[in-house]
């Protein structure tokens, strides 16, 4: 994994806190995204293939397949965020973590939390950081 070309070219993702709270702790090791165009342009932007990658997007990334990838629990540049090392993957999830049964997703499997310095307690969030409340709250 390239380190300090990774972490800058980083994508940013929101995530509501009880998948945050889950893959912190290493009860959930994959998140989903759903296959559209947006997430489509951002992964293949982050895995540094073509923007028409479209079907045969996971055969595309053979020499490096992980990036860093940074989970946030809200939108303000304050809340709790993660940075943690991802493959990424197109496939059906797990129920208990989130996905709807027999529904194709785009899978990125946490290998390893690589700086969890920005997560903070719920008692240390400041007003307006989505603490606890809110569409990833």
């Amino acid at each position: 994994m390239k380190t300090e070309e990774g972490l800058r070219d980083m994508l940013t993702l929101p995530i509501k806190r009880k998948w945050f709270d889950m893959i912190l702790s290493g009860g959930k090791k994959e998140e989903y995204r759903e296959i559209k165009p947006y997430y489509q342009q951002r992964f293949c932007r982050l895995f540094g293939m073509a923007e028409e990658c479209g079907g045969s997007l996971i055969n595309a990334f053979e020499e490096d397949p992980e990036r860093a990838v940074r989970f946030r629990n809200g939108y303000g540049s304050n809340s709790p965020s993660f940075i943690a090392r991802c493959s990424l993957s197109v496939g059906t999830g797990r129920e208990e973590w989130g996905a709807e049964p027999g529904k194709r997703y785009f899978v990125l499997t946490v290998r390893e939390i690589l700086d969890a310095t920005q997560v903070h307690s719920p008692s240390e969030w400041h007003q307006g950081d989505c603490g606890g409340k809110g569409k990833y709250g």
